[in-house]
C-alpha cells in the first residue's frame, strides 16, 4: 500500500516484533509499495534484515457479514501452507518464518495482523512488466511444482468458493447511480464513470456468475482437476535472484482449478499454457481462464469502488485507486465492444 496504516506507530510494531518473533530493531521503515498489505522492512540488532507485512483485516472483508477473525482464519491458512510448501523443498517459495510460538501470524489488537519473512536481495519486478520467453520457461517449473503439492502440504489449504469478494458493494452501487456519492472528492466523478459502463458491468457479472456456477460443478464432479494455487503469480509477485526467480505473496493461496494461476502468466499466444500441459498433462479449460480473468477485473473495480463510495480523502492511495478504476472500466469497455470477456 503507498500510505501507512492509521493508528499503527513504529513502537508497536516494534512491540510485536519483539513479543512473537524476539526481533529487536535497530532501523524500522515503511515501504510504499504493492497493494493489499502494508509493508516495512528492518534491520535487528543482530544485523539482520527482515521484511514485515501487515494486513488491516478489515480491507479483508469479503461481505457484511463477514468478520475481521475470519479473515485472519483465512490469511493464516494461505501462509500456513506456503509454509508447508516451502518445507516441502520448494525454496523459490518466500515463506513467512515461524513466531516463537510457531505460528506464521500474529494479530496486532482486533484490526491488524502481522507476519515476517526473510529480506530476498533481488531484482524486483512491477506488476505490469512483460516477461521475456525465458522468463516464462523458467516459471513453468514453479508453477508445476505449486500445483502438483503433495496432500502434506495442502492439509492448511482452502478451498475456492468460486464467489466474487465484494459483490455487494459493485451491485449496491449499480443500483445507487442516481447518487449523490458525496463521502470525499472521488466519489460523484467515480458515480458518473460507473454509470457509462454500467450495462457493460451488469452484462460481465452475469457472465462470471454463470461461470462460477460451471467451475463449482466441476469441482464437485471432478476433484483431481482442484490444485493448489498461488492465486497472483504476477511479474510483480517474482524477484529475480541470479539465475532463480523466487516467488513471493502467498495470502491468496487456494486450492482451485490451475486456470487461477494460468491466466496471468500466458502473454497471449498460449505458450505459457502449451508449456504447462506439456510439462503436467493437464487439460487446459478456456472457460476456467476466462472466469479468473473475469474475476480479476471485477475485484479490481471492487476495491475502487468500496473506497469511492464511502468516506474517502485525496491521499496518494485514493489518487492511484482513482487511475485503478479508470484504466479497469476503460478495459471492461473495450473488451465488451470486442465481444470478449474482459
Amino acid at each position: 500500500m503507498l500510505t501507512r496504516p492509521e493508528g499503527l506507530s513504529d513502537e508497536l510494531l516494534t512491540q510485536a516484533l519483539a513479543g512473537g518473533w524476539d526481533i529487536t530493531p535497530a532501523a524500522i521503515s515503511y515501504l510504499a509499495v504493492g497493494y493489499g498489505s502494508h509493508h516495512w522492512q528492518t534491520t535487528s540488532i543482530e544485523g539482520a534484515r527482515w521484511f514485515v507485512t501487515v494486513d488491516d483485516l478489515a480491507e479483508r472483508l469479503r461481505s457484511p457479514a463477514d468478520t475481521t477473525d475470519a479473515a485472519c482464519g483465512r490469511l493464516r491458512s494461505a501462509l500456513l501452507t506456503a509454509r508447508a510448501l516451502h518445507e516441502s523443498g520448494a525454496s523459490f517459495a518466500v515463506t513467512p518464518v515461524a513466531a516463537v510460538d510457531g505460528d506464521v501470524l500474529h494479530r496486532i489488537g482486533e484490526a491488524y495482523a502481522i507476519a515476517v519473512y526473510p529480506f530476498v536481495d533481488g531484482q524486483a519486478r512491477e506488476f505490469g512488466d512483460a516477461l521475456s520467453p525465458a522468463d516464462l520457461a523458467a516459471i513453468v517449473p514453479l508453477i508445476t511444482a505449486v500445483h502438483g503439492a503433495p496432500a502434506s502440504v495442502r492439509g492448511h489449504a482452502r478451498a475456492d468458493d468460486f464467489l466474487l469478494a465484494g459483490a455487494g458493494v459493485l451491485r449496491r452501487a449499480l443500483d445507487d447511480l442516481a447518487g449523490p456519492w458525496d463521502g470525499g472528492p472521488y466519489g460523484e466523478p467515480a458515480r458518473r464513470l460507473l454509470a457509462r459502463h454500467a450495462s457493460s458491468l451488469e452484462r460481465l457479472l452475469k457472465r462470471r456468475d454463470r461461470l462460477a456456477g460451471q467451475a463449482r460443478r466441476q469441482a464437485s464432479g471432478w476433484p483431481d482437476r482442484m490444485v493448489l494455487t498461488h492465486g497472483e503469480p504476477h511479474p510483480g509477485n517474482f524477484i529475480q535472484v541470479g539465475p532463480q526467480p523466487m516467488l513471493v505473496d502467498w495470502d491468496t493461496a487456494l486450492i482451485a482449478p490451475p486456470e487461477r494461476d494460468l491466466w496471468l502468466l500466458d502473454p497471449g499466444d498460449g505458450s505459457f499454457t502449451d508449456a504447462y500441459c506439456r510439462a503436467t498433462g493437464r487439460e487446459i479449460l478456456p472457460p476456467m481462464l476466462d472466469l479468473y480473468r473475469l474475476t480479476w477485473g471485477l475485484s479490481d473495480i471492487v476495491g475502487c469502488l468500496t473506497r469511492f463510495t464511502g468516506e474517502h480523502g485525496d491521499t496518494v492511495t485514493d489518487r492511484a485507486e482513482w487511475e485503478i478504476l479508470n484504466r479497469s472500466l476503460s478495459r471492461l469497455g473495450r473488451a465488451v465492444d470486442a465481444g470478449r470477456d474482459c
